[in-house]
Formats: C-alpha cells, structure tokens, sequence
C-alpha cells in the first residue's frame, strides 16, 4: 500500500534554552488521515516539539514543512491560520468566560461591529457536537464545569478552528472513559475524513487503539518512528527509557490485620456527593478508591483534609474522633496528613515561584525558628528529597513551571512529605506523566507504606489500582459499594464493581 504524501514534516529540529538542550535534530512525518502517535517519557521533548509547531516557540535550527513547502510560525495564530491547531495538557480556557466565549474567543463572529451572540452559539453548539459533547450547555461558565468537562470544551474549540492538523497532547488525562469513548470516536470520524491528528498520551493502551504510526522520543532527540502495532509494548517502553524495563509495580507485603486502624470514618456524608461511607486503614497499607470518575472519591478525599464544610459523620484518628475544619488541622502535628491533589498546576503548585519555594511553603512551622527559616534545615531537607524522588532540576532556584510535567508532580508530592505525614491522600497522581517516573511513584509509595505510612490512593487507572492496592474500596453514587483483597482486584471485578453490575452491595468497611 502507497503511503499519501506528508502533510508536515520536521527535519532536523533543535531548541536550546540556555545551557539545556530541549530537542536535538529531531525528525518526524505526518500524513492526513492518519493518527501519528509521538511517544517518550516527561522531559524527552515532546512538548518542546508541538510548541513549535503550534508557533509557541521558534526552533533554534531545522525546518518544517507543510505541503512541501518550507514554513516557519512567528505566532500560534499564524500556525492557527496554516490549519495545526494545538490541545495542550495544561487548559487554556478562561474560566469566568461562558463554554461560547472560550470557544470562538480567537475570532468570534461579528455583526454591525458587535460580537452577534446567536452565531456564535450555533458555532459553539457545532463544535461542542462535533466534539461528542453536546450534552455541555454554551451558556455555562468554564469554571462552573468539572476538569473533564473542561477537557471536552478545550477540543471543542480546537475543532472550531478546523483544523488540517490536529495536535492532542495528553487530551484524555483528565477524561472519564465515557467522555475518552466519545474522543476516540471523534478522533476515527477525523481520521476517515483525511485529517491529520498527532496524539500523546503515555496510557499505551490508547496508542495501540488509535495510532497508525508512532515516533519515540527520548532526551530530546527522535529515536525510532514504525508502524503501529509492530512493536510490543515492552519494546515500546525500551526506546523510551533506555534500558530494560521489568516490575513495573513492586511486590506486596502481606499485612497482619490484626493492627488497629490509624484512620477510620463512620458513616461520612456531604451534601448528595457522599453517602454513608465507612472504612478504616492501618499503618503501613495502600488502600485504592476505586469507580467510576464522579462517584464521589475526590469529594471523600477534600472532606478527610478538612476542605469540605457540613461534613457529617465520624473522623477517627489513634481512636480518638476529631474534626477537621481546615487543611491547616489535617496537617497539624498530633494528625499529620497530607493531600497530593488531582491538578498540579492549579491546586499543587505556585509556577512562578522557584522549586525550593514551592517545596518549603508546607513546612514552614517544621524549619522556621522564630519566624525564619532555617536555611541549612531547608537545605538539607530539599537535597534528601530529590535524591529520593530523583527530581531532574538544574537548580533549586529555578521556576517550577519550567521542569516538565513529571517533575512537577515529583515536586508536589516532594512539598508534602517535607511535613514527614503518616497518613498521605493521593489523587490520581500519575494522570499525564511517563512510565518511567510512573514506577518511580510506585516504589515510592511501597516505601512509605512500608515505613508505616497509611496511603489512600485514588485512580483512573485499573492497572495502578491491581498493581498497587492492597485493598480497593470501589465506590458508586458516593457510597463504598464493595471492598476487593488478593487475588479479587482484578480488571473484571473492578469494572462489575464500577457499574454496580452485581446489584447494591453497600458495605461497611473495617
């Protein structure tokens, strides 16, 4: 079979900032109608390569061309006008802006010099449908709308600028799987009309469902590009990293169960978002929340850190009820707890602020005399912490927003443990990052279960959840519907559990 001619094409492409080398003569092709996967862990490059096409950033050397023509992009509209239309992973929607503004706000129809609000609600309503999100109303704010929902207006309004290349860069990350069904379907309608679409995602699971040909990244330079599906998965994960790649989770410890609970709730309620939810967890365990997304497990998280108002129901820590009434309580001496959020880049991070800042801020009370920080304390405490955790950072007085996503997450997980938690709530934390710093999560989190810590992990992904967990607690319309141990959390209960399939199995949970 003749492959078409290349839509875009790289050669040769390089991008320093400073010292550091982002990309180093990297290659790749992309043909319409065809989905091109580009592959590599955080840091190998990749979003420093679809900033350039996306005429967010200019390539020191190499070129680009489009219908065999040489380009090049002083801005993202002029690649917007050259049809490559860019979903970053990081939204760029304004939040107090309705799901119609943020849709057209680049070029909104215009009538007697007025913007003409019945146009562009039709071309909203277009975009949203096209999108397989029709059910999103025009009208709403953004920030009235859940993470994925946001994720659904974001490739709605890439859509409305219709584009001839479409670049998704981490686009079902914040997704629940009805709304990744309705994208796949969405990006295949695409594909059938010719469009060019590239696709990252380090869930491999996607790529084998949707790419045609894919391209491995790895420390800034194009490694390998084949044809889908030629390759396994371990093979894949190789030329990403490196170096060979075995025990992807670490082994269970078995438990005794015979410990008291360090944290148990009692019948905890909020609101119509959680119901009656009972359990307890013991030092050195990894409790999963399993479900599907928006049953009621980020809410349970926000109410056991203090964050939620009118909780009702028992918090009981060391066998003594307490209550929580702000993140401030939870994280206090007597409770130590700490919450890794779902969104890094709004709720764990301050980007403009340097990586020993963001670090230090939770810990203050810990490494302050006085009202000053002791900055050999802090010293020591950063170093340890990024030998643990292996935080790649030139410096520790550099930007947090300029180290890549992974790292970021690192950091924020970093932050808490600064204040040495027992108990460690999780939410979603490996959402877009590499495999490879994926496992250097996992490992991390035996560890501290394994010094004592009780974990509580909340995930979108099954694998994690059986890999990791030593017991799931699967939740349904807030409330723990069924609790799986051994040899019981696997990918078929956990999805049987997820729809309830078996009935109402509402339990309490020790």
């Amino acid at each position: 079979m003749t492959l078409p001619e290349p839509l875009f094409r790289m050669e040769g492409i390089s991008k320093r900032y400073g010292g550091a080398v982002a990309l180093k003569n990297a290659d790749i092709v992309v043909r319409p109608g065809a989905i091109h996967a580009v592959l590599g862990e955080n840091g190998a490059g990749k979003s420093t390569l679809i900033k350039i096409m996306a005429g967010v950033v200019t390539p020191d050397e190499g070129r680009m061309l489009l219908d065999g023509k040489e380009i090049t992009f002083a801005s993202p509209a002029a690649a917007n006008a050259a049809g490559i239309v860019c979903v970053f992973q990081e939204l760029s929607l304004i939040p107090d802006l309705s799901v119609a503004d943020n849709i057209v706000i680049s070029n909104p129809p215009q009538r007697f010099g007025m913007i003409d609000r019945r146009r562009q609600r039709r071309i909203a309503e277009e975009a949203l449908a096209r999108a397989g999100a029709s059910d999103i109303h025009p009208s709403v704010l953004v920030k009235d709308l859940p993470l994925s929902r946001r994720q659904m207006v974001e490739i709605a309004k890439a859509l409305a600028r219709k584009p001839r290349l479409m670049i998704l860069d981490e686009a079902t990350s914040a997704l629940t799987q009805s709304d990744v069904e309705k994208v796949f379907a969405v990006l295949k309608r695409l594909r059938a009309e010719g469009m060019a679409l590239i696709y990252i995602s380090h869930r491999m699971h996607e790529i084998a469902q949707l790419a045609d040909e894919c391209t491995v990244f790895r420390n800034g330079r194009s490694i390998e590009s084949y044809p889908a599906g030629t390759k396994t998965d371990q093979q894949v994960v190789e030329l990403m990293i490196g170096r060979e790649y075995n025990n992807v989770f670490p082994p269970k410890p078995p438990h005794r169960r015979e410990e008291k609970p360090i944290l148990s709730c009692r019948d905890l309620s909020w609101g119509e978002r959680l119901s009656g939810v009972t359990f307890g967890i013991r030092p050195g365990e990894i409790i999963g929340f399993g479900g599907l997304d928006g049953q009621g497990q980020r809410e349970l998280l926000l109410a056991l850190f203090g964050v939620l108002r009118e909780v009702k129901g028992e918090i009981v820590i060391d066998g003594r009820r307490i209550r929580l009434k702000s993140p401030r309580d939870a994280k206090s001496a007597g409770i130590s707890m700490a919450l890794i959020p779902e969104d890094r880049k709004t709720e764990g991070l301050m980007l403009p602020m340097t990586v020993r800042e963001n670090l230090s801020i939770a810990a203050l009370d810990r490494i302050s005399r006085n009202g000053v920080i002791d900055r050999a304390a802090e010293r020591r405490e950063i170093d340890e912490l990024f030998k643990v955790l292996a935080i790649k950072a030139a410096n520790f007085d550099m930007p947090v927003a300029a180290l890549s996503g992974g790292n970021q997450q690192k950091v924020v997980i970093a932050k808490w443990l600064m204040n040495r938690p027992r108990i460690i709530l999780l939410n979603d934390p490996t959402r877009g990052i590499d495999v490879g710093t994926k496992q250097e999560i996992y490992l991390l989190l035996r560890r501290l279960a394994d010094a004592g810590a009780a974990v509580i992990f909340y995930s979108t992904d099954y694998d994690e959840l059986i890999g990791c967990c030593d017991r799931v607690l699967v939740m349904y319309d807030g409330s723990i519907i069924r609790e799986l141990e051994g040899a019981n959390i696997n990918e078929h209960e956990l999805i049987s559990a997820a729809l309830n399939i078996a009935g109402d199995q509402r339990r309490t949970v020790q």
